[in-house]
């Protein structure tokens, strides 16, 4: 007997397959041997068995697929293969030795294959594996949602088979078979990259050059013209080893490009007229390249009248000198500077570039902040990646971000077309005509441009070269959107080292010696230049030169913020020099923006933050944040959501130090005023929960929020910089500020109490009692107090509220006082006082209706209802939980409600009215998990479950237990 997954879903036996009837018949069958030996459930076969809304006598219908596969398994003496059916609860097992399944076998196949030493071995074995395949897996079966996941992990897998096979061939020597078993594969699968790439190598290495390019080219436009892409990094990949004439191993067994007679042809365009090979192309229409007799300089003549650069080709164009080269070969042109020193990882970022750079005429565009190694990653990348360009490597320094200013244009042309042998007095004047020459000499040259250090787009556009086999590379620390929209220039954007990175980089400089024997201060240093190569190489070149020094110390240094960028700075390089550069080529406003956030005491900020600190509006701030993003000072970490580089922080912090208090004043009343709206949103009808401070100025803009979940949302996000702002205002002296952006998170207190609150609610208690603030202690008291209850500390929670009644009182809050006392009565109650607890939520109760408050009213009876259902008074909780219900719209006070419902539930329950009680619960369980609220959902679940053994209910209370759980 064996089951076969891999073609036709099928059970083969010594007489014959299995009938085995219908396709939905052979969807449940695939789906129990893809998890042979395990259970199945219902609602997974289901998955299988239909696409869409199942029937409703889907699991009868299983059922019956599964009693005649039983029988048909029953009547081949399956049993003596050790094969069975079984029914599990809500699921089915099919138990079956795996050597019994194709798909087993083909698995284990491959692995003996892979841990073959010898390629000859190796190459049978995927063969045989390849065997056990009589078509496209899964075929005759249902095509549901998880049987087609399964069938194309089966065909990705024989795929990489096909390419492994390949590679033993290769390994073998044979490439040529390698190239016919890939081919195959390739025209059936025409924009799978990595099979393109393969057979690509494989006819490279065979020697059929010409193949591999007309495969790669047919394979780029298809890629461009189905799905709209570049080559990916494989094709990228295997497209420079052919333009490098990389041999890769064993290339030549077969004769390859790279032979050792040294026959084989460069994949690259016409020869150039260099070293007396060739004539020139003056037939053609472009410029020849001759020696300029007086000087021996390389000039470029026209083909027709000198000067004529567009006139009829000459019948007889002058014959090309040749140009002396070492070792008589040619001598392609390079004004590189040289390869970086100490360069480390980047690998990400490398194969970033050679992807960008295998297309037609690619612009690759490399950006960054100041410092981070933009150069030297595209001097890593062009040194590594010579052979691809025969014709030369030109390399400009832009200066865009510089003291002495940008080069004229002219100039930069002027260098690069003597560098392509024009001579100096045919070099156009204009910087127009320069571009059209230059142009027009590359046009059909295979050369790298570096443009390094550009500002503008506008500067390099001019300096693009002509030839579609060209690739230009640009730095710069701007965003250049204009060279993406005009020229499709690919961004490779580059960000900090990693600290593993970084530490390389002070051990390449200071020796490995010196870093392994502080390893943990190399990583802290690491840490504290934040990644940045240029601080980092600073940082490395104090140490180098102080050999007494020892790393700890300076991250010591280094740990201290207000000398942090003074130690990064040497002679006239570090982070502060670079930063100045990119700053003064700023407007005033950005200018001004950037120098206010370094004032921020949050990790990030949104433009009404920004807003805030500078004093102005949302818009404003937001051009001044774009800009600020243009040139890489600012980081959008997510839409709308900015960040800073810690010495970028430190730098801004330095530019206005005046304005400090200021910002401070202006983004705490920012938070007081966006936590206040977010709360007024999330829990509608309650009484703001503090007046506001005497010197408050509300913000020119604050956020609107438009529903309770964007609130909520905001406060999560934010609860981090919100304690940031807290503590900052507390160091500046700010206590007024500091309890009241700490209370004002009181709605995601209440919904995610189990988060550790306690500490900040502590902070925020501490600060009103540094003000002798009676009213602004009584009401932290209340939170805090409240919070310890359900932190299980009673006795902590008694002693606290036991004084805030009193402070309330004696700061005139009545309010205030009502809420105290709910918070003391739900720990008197739960510590068995009850007649006490009773009375303070009766007074509570009345406090509220003689403020005439609503929302605290309803607050008092909710725990005053709770109370009189465990006071074994079920008829006044009804009443309360009525009285409640009444005063607030439905749609509003989620939480409150679903335990207003639960509590009206439970009584009823008491009351032995079983079945109304029941649907009470139910209803409040399903608002609470809609609403995301678990604890009431676990409240409301765990009161069914005294009453129902129901499944669902034990379920739903799982999965609410779990998510509180998993949020801490």
């Amino acid at each position: 007997m064996e089951f076969r997954l891999l073609g036709t879903v099928s059970v083969d036996t010594f007489t014959g397959p299995l009938p085995l009837g219908p396709a939905k018949r052979r969807s449940l069958l695939a789906a129990l041997l893809l998890s042979a030996n395990t259970p199945v459930s219902i609602a997974r076969l289901t998955d299988s068995l239909w696409d869409d809304t199942p029937p409703l006598h889907a699991r009868s219908v299983i059922q019956g697929h599964v009693s005649r596969l039983r029988a048909l398994l029953v009547g081949a003496d399956a049993e003596a293969y050790g094969v069975e059916l079984v029914t599990l609860g809500d699921a089915y097992v099919l138990r079956l030795p795996e050597t019994l399944l194709d798909a087993q076998r083909f698995e284990e196949l491959l692995t003996l294959a892979r841990g073959q030493r010898s390629p000859a071995d190796a190459v049978l074995m995927f063969k045989e594996a390849l065997s056990l395949w009589q078509g496209p897996a899964l075929s005759g079966a249902f095509a549901g949602r998880p049987l087609q996941a399964a069938a194309h992990s089966l065909e990705e897998s024989r795929l990489a088979t096909v390419e492994q096979m390949a590679r033993a061939y290769a390994a073998l020597g044979e490439h040529n078979r390698a190239a016919a078993v890939l081919r195959a594969e390739a025209v059936a699968h025409p924009m799978r990259e990595s099979l393109a790439a393969a057979l690509m190598t494989a006819l490279y290495r065979a020697g059929r050059q010409s193949e591999a390019l007309d495969w790669f080219h047919r394979t780029r436009r298809l890629l461009a013209d189905e799905l709209g892409i570049d080559p990916g990094h494989e094709l990228a990949d295997a497209y420079a080893l052919i333009l490098r004439g990389d041999p890769g191993p064993d290339a030549g067994r077969e004769g390859g490009r790279n032979a050792p007679d040294g026959q084989g042809t460069a994949a690259r365009g016409p020869v150039r007229p260099s070293g007396g090979d060739g004539g020139s192309r003056g037939a053609s229409g472009d410029v020849a390249v001759q020696a300029d007799r007086p000087t021996g300089t390389a000039t470029a003549e026209p083909p027709g009248p000198p000067g004529d650069l567009g006139g009829a080709p000459s019948p007889a164009p002058p014959r090309p000198l040749p140009v002396p080269s070492l070792a008589g070969e040619p001598h392609p042109t390079d004004l590189l500077p040289r390869a970086p020193r100490g360069f480390q990882g980047r690998s990400a970022e490398l194969a970033a570039l050679t992807r960008a750079a295998a297309g037609e005429a690619p612009v690759c565009l490399v950006t960054g902040p100041a410092g981070v190694g933009k150069t030297a990653l595209a001097l890593q990348w062009a040194h590594r990646n010579a052979a691809a360009f025969p014709d030369g490597r030109l390399f400009a320094d832009l200066r865009g971000f510089s003291d002495t200013g940008e080069p004229a244009l002219v100039e930069v042309l002027r260098e690069f077309l003597l560098a392509l042998g024009v001579a100096p007095r045919r070099v156009p004047e204009s910087a127009a005509a320069a571009a059209a020459l230059f142009r027009s000499l590359t046009d059909r040259r295979r050369l790298l441009v570096v443009l390094d250090n550009a500002r503008h787009s506008a500067t390099v556009r001019p300096l693009l070269p002509g030839g579609t086999d060209c690739v230009t590379l640009v730095t710069s620390r701007h965003r250049l959107e204009g060279l993406i929209a005009s020229d499709a220039a690919r961004p490779v954007p580059l960000d900090v080292l990693e600290p593993p990175d970084g530490t390389a980089l002070l051990a390449g400089v200071l020796g490995e010696d010196r870093v392994l024997a502080e390893p943990v201060a190399a990583r802290r240093l690491a840490e504290l230049c934040g990644g940045l190569p240029l601080a980092l190489r600073v940082t490395a070149a104090r140490l180098a030169g102080r050999p007494s020094w020892t790393l700890a110390g300076l991250a010591d240094e280094l740990a201290d913020e207000r000398s942090r960028l003074t130690y990064l700075d040497v002679d006239d390089t570090g982070v502060s020099a670079a930063l100045r550069l990119t700053v003064q080529q700023l407007p005033q406003d950005a200018v001004h923006q950037l120098a206010r956030l370094g004032h921020h005491p949050g990790s990030h900020f949104d433009p009404y933050t920004a807003a805030a600190l500078a004093g102005t509006d949302p818009v404003v701030a937001t051009a001044a944040l774009e800009r600020l993003a243009a040139a890489h000072l600012v980081t959008e970490a997510a839409p709308g959501r900015w960040v800073l580089h810690d010495l970028v922080r430190l730098y801004a912090r330095g530019m206005e130090p005046e304005g400090g208090p200021e910002a401070l004043t202006g983004v705490l009343d920012h938070y007081i005023a966006t936590a206040l709206a977010a709360a007024d949103t999330a829990e509608p009808g309650g009484e703001p929960c503090f007046v506001l401070p005497e010197d408050y100025r509300r913000p020119v803009a604050v956020r609107d929020f438009v529903d309770r979940a964007t609130a909520m949302h905001w406060l999560a996000t934010e609860r981090d910089d919100l304690a940031l702002a807290a503590d900052a205002a507390r160091t500046a002296g700010l206590h007024d500020r500091a309890w009241r952006i700490i209370l004002l998170q009181w709605p995601q207190v209440v919904w995610r109490v189990r988060d550790n609150w306690s500490p900040l609610l502590e902070l925020a208690l501490d600060s009103a009692r540094a003000q002798d603030d009676a009213y602004a202690e009584s009401r932290v008291l209340n939170l805090l107090g409240w919070v310890l209850t359900e932190e299980g500390r009673a006795a902590e929670a008694i002693a606290l509220l036991e004084r805030s009644p009193a402070l309330a009182r004696q700061a005139g809050d009545r309010l205030g006082e009502a809420t105290a006392l709910i918070n003391l009565a739900v720990v008197q109650a739960e510590q068995g006082e009850l007649d006490t607890a009773l009375e303070d939520c009766g007074r509570a109760v009345g406090l509220a209706r003689e403020e005439r408050d609503a929302h605290t009213e309803m607050l008092a009876l909710q725990h005053l209802a709770r109370m009189q259902l465990t006071a074994n008074r079920p008829h006044e909780a009804l009443a309360s939980v009525r009285t409640a219900l009444d005063l607030g719209p439905e749609h509003e006070e989620i939480a409150r409600r679903v335990l207003l419902l639960s509590t009206s539930g439970e009584a009823r329950l008491a009351l032995g009215e079983e079945s109304e009680g029941i649907l009470l619960l139910d209803r409040a369980a399903g608002e609470a998990e809609r609403a995301g609220y678990d604890e009431g959902a676990v409240r409301a679940l765990q009161a069914l479950l005294r009453v129902t053994a129901e499944p669902e209910y034990r379920k739903r209370y799982e999965e609410a237990v779990s998510r509180l759980n998993d949020d801490g």
